[in-house]
């Protein structure tokens, strides 16, 4: 016992607030079943594989170790299987995922020489034995977030539900023979639980589902509440129950009651509906879902170094997908792997490497690029409790540690909602560029990253240019460039018919579009008109045009096909169509070329005249209001100012979140206002909503940087214009965006990562990445890794090319 003894000053006994890691190792991907098992460091709580703990002993001089080792234990054949009470895995009232038990020993192990204690052991120190109980009751940070990942949502009760008005008209709903009361629809209905309407549900992206009449209804009525018929069985729990004003599934506790005003016996119902839940999940099993997913292929399994799965953590394929793509590019290859060891970002590291993005994207491109975690999972055999044969699937690795330092700056990417693989493809690189800040050499975020210069040319042909740098090149699809026009026609005409009939069209019979890739690289670089554009030449208002192109070639070069868009009556839309990319593409005619010979550039500034006329007033209105609530008139006049008078509420928010600003109480002055810096990843955000960069600029101005009350803010000003924002206050071409040091070469690309997304928006469905490695495509979906068929090369939502050497 003396080494223990001589070292209990280094043993701590846990606090409440302590994050333990005991699950896995916080710079590789061992857990307490590898072989060696793991080390939980007594006095920081870190968890070190076999052969890491030796390197934390060496950087913190910490000897005492908690040595954790799981090895399976024998299972009878026979274990009944509990019915699962909750959408979980793993969880208590869960899923059963059949998994293997193991049995658990623990050991006291003094570094450096090993030597070990058997725990339990009434010999060991009391001290000892209290924090090995605190470690080992604790729940380990990893568990947390695993359990977090796997539970669903749970739905709340209606804030509408316990006074829900109902009105006696007559209605008496029949137990069966249902129809929409303003269309044919005979599935997917609603009882609206006010007035006992049936109507017909919210119309797919693809056509599918129903023709909108209940939430039309709502929009009419304010009827609050609906229940889906069909749903409706003896377990009124499981009953589809919907909220308009709330936006989503809800529970209504006394929905039995509300059944009965309308004659509905709810215990003789049976389930002959999907509830919304089911719905989304059937739809994914469509057409678009299997071929991007390469459904019913066999595909080939592959292992080794460069093929690691990634363990779907709930929701986070967004992640996966993106990081797949990412590190198979040479930048990121070398900054991570290649030119970079596990023990020396360990040593570079701070006290807790788990939340160091430099420690912990060094252990993410180790346990992806290493092959040590792609090997073939082992099989349990049925009729032995031996582990006796190679699965064709791997475990993949589980990327927690990862995803709690990058999303640590961002709400979003820390919840277990889907995510935009996109925003998370930008934030993910601006954190990148950040840890490497000063360090340009050595930042491999700058591969990705190129100049764009815009070109506006006034009607008085002179000329002004603004510059900025990016990360991605957002293209439009032009719809009326498809190579397909007359089977589009044709296929309206047949669908039009079965509709009148209906009769619902299946995803193997729709026809979608076809859009060269060389069409949407067009409509960026095309002509686009500027309306009311304020000309410091003709001192007046006037219509100008703006180009685009960029003034730098990146080493890989991203295109995002903006599929989401909005229809009239500010309705997201996802754009049902396949674009046809080629292998290989050039795009050396997009460069720009700056100031020709002859242009001339347009005049610095605005004379203070038109400045005077051009300013933005405060609205009287929103200011008085505010002023009646006890604030500074000079306080409520910026706030009204630089929320663009949107209205009280944004004005508000505005005001309470800038009353602490050292120049609140500054007078107001022309030259201070629309100086406001607007985060261009935010704007990139809003762009890939399908909103034009310079309302997505407007908006975030006018709601502070938050980008969900940018979108509210556009939503409810459809008629916002940036006449005002586009005018040209400077001609100097001096570079608002420094090219220097950017990688830059020849315009030739060649293909090599599709990102694919399946689902009605962003935050929804799932995201399957696509690599070409070593001559040949494989799939990454999550911890599934296969050599690919057929590529879906046409439903990319975000694809990837490498510049070729000239």
């Amino acid at each position: 016992m003396d080494p223990l003894r001589s070292n209990l000053s280094r043993v701590r006994i846990p606090e409440p607030t302590n994050r333990i890691y005991k699950h896995e190792c916080c710079i590789s991907f061992d857990t307490p079943r590898s072989e060696g098992g793991l080390f939980v460091d007594m006095n920081t709580f870190l968890a070190f594989g076999k052969d890491y703990v030796g390197w934390n002993y060496e950087k913190t001089g910490n000897s005492v170790y908690l040595h954790i080792n799981q090895t399976k234990k024998l299972v009878p054949e026979d274990r009944p299987s509990k019915k699962p009470t909750l959408l979980a895995i793993g969880v208590d009232g869960g899923f059963d995922n059949n998994e293997p038990e193991y049995e658990e020993t623990h050991n006291i192990v003094i570094l450096p020489d090993y030597v070990t204690f058997s725990f339990p052991s009434v010999e060991l120190p009391e001290k000892v034995r209290l924090a090995v109980d605190a470690i080992l009751m604790a729940e380990g940070e990893e568990r947390k977030e695993q359990l977090a990942a796997w539970t669903a949502d749970k739905k709340q009760i209606s804030a509408y539900a316990m006074n829900l008005q109902q009105i006696d008209n007559g209605v008496t709903v029949p137990p069966s023979g249902w129809k929409c009361a303003k269309c044919e629809k005979k599935e997917n209905l609603w009882l609206n639980l006010t007035d006992g309407m049936i109507l017909c549900g919210r119309k797919n992206w693809d056509g599918s589902g129903g023709n909108n009449h209940a939430i039309e209804h709502y929009n009419e009525t304010r009827y609050p509440l609906a229940v889906k018929l069909g749903t409706i069985t003896a377990d009124l729990e499981a009953a589809d129950v919907f909220s308009y004003p709330e936006d989503d599934g809800v529970l209504d506790p006394l929905l039995a009651q509300h059944l009965a005003f309308f004659g509905i016996d709810f215990s003789s119902l049976q389930k002959t509906e999907m509830t919304t839940a089911e719905r989304e999940l059937d739809q994914n099993i469509n057409f678009d879902w299997n071929r991007i997913q390469e459904s019913g292929e066999e595909l080939e399994p592959i292992f080794g170094p460069g093929y690691t799965g990634l363990v779907n953590l709930g929701n986070s394929c967004y992640m996966a997908a993106t990081m797949q793509v990412v590190f198979s590019t040479r930048s990121f290859y070398s900054r991570y792997y290649m030119n970079l060891s596990l023990k020396v970002a360990f040593e570079m590291a701070p006290a807790d490497p788990t939340v160091d993005l430099n420690m912990q994207l060094t252990k993410l491109a180790h346990g992806m690029l290493s092959g040590k975690y792609s090997v073939p999972a082992v099989e349990k055999d049925d009729n032995s409790n031996a582990a006796t044969s190679a699965s064709s699937k791997q475990e993949g690795i589980p990327p927690r540690m990862f995803k709690s330092v990058i999303a640590a700056s961002h709400p979003e990417f820390s919840s277990m909602r889907q995510q935009d693989a996109l925003e998370f493809f930008l934030h993910f690189l601006d954190q990148v560029e950040r840890v490497n800040g000063g360090k340009p050499t050595l930042d491999p975020s700058r591969s990705f990253k190129f100049g764009i210069e815009e070109r506006i040319l006034c009607s008085s042909g002179k000329v002004a240019y603004n510059r900025r740098l990016d990360y991605i090149l957002s293209l439009n699809i032009p719809l009326h460039e498809a190579t397909n026009k007359e089977e589009l026609e044709a296929f309206q005409k047949s669908k039009a018919g079965e509709v009148s009939e209906g009769k619902d069209v299946s995803s193997e019979e729709i026809v979608r579009p076809r859009v060269p890739l060389e069409a949407c690289l067009a409509s960026f670089s095309a002509p686009e008109q500027i309306q009311d554009f304020y000309s410091t030449a003709l001192k007046a208002k006037t219509t100008a045009q703006k180009t685009a192109g960029l003034t730098s070639f990146p080493d890989y070069l991203v295109l995002h096909m903006r599929k989401f868009v909005m229809e009239e009556g500010w309705v997201p839309k996802k754009l049902d169509v396949y674009i046809d990319v080629p292998d290989i593409i050039d795009i050396s005619h997009m460069r720009s070329r700056g100031l020709q010979p002859g242009e001339e550039l347009l005049p610095d500034g605005v004379p203070e005249v038109e400045a005077e006329s051009n300013k933005l007033l405060a609205n009287e209105d929103i200011v008085s209001q505010l002023v009646s609530m006890g604030f500074n008139h000079l306080h409520c006049e910026k706030a009204a100012i630089n929320t663009l008078n949107a209205g009280v509420e944004e004005a508000m928010n505005w005001l309470l979140s800038h009353m602490d600003d050292p120049d609140i109480d500054l007078p107001i002055s022309q030259e201070a206002q629309g100086t406001e810096v607007v985060d261009q990843s935010k704007i990139d955000t809003l762009i890939s909503f399908g909103f034009q960069e310079d309302i997505a600029r407007k908006a975030l101005k006018a709601s502070a940087g938050d980008i969900e009350k940018a979108t509210d803010w556009i939503f409810n000003n459809p008629d916002a214009s940036v006449s005002s924002d586009m005018d040209a206050t400077t001609s100097s071409i001096t570079p608002t965006a420094d090219n220097t040091g950017l990688p830059d070469g020849g315009g030739r690309y060649r293909l090599f990562g599709i990102v694919s997304h399946i689902g009605t928006s962003t935050q929804c469905g799932h995201y399957v990445a696509h690599v070409l490695k070593d001559g040949r495509w494989v799939i990454f979906n999550d911890s599934k890794v296969g050599a690919s068929v057929n590529p879906p090369k046409d439903m990319g939502y975000l694809y990837f090319f490498e510049r070729l050497d000239s």
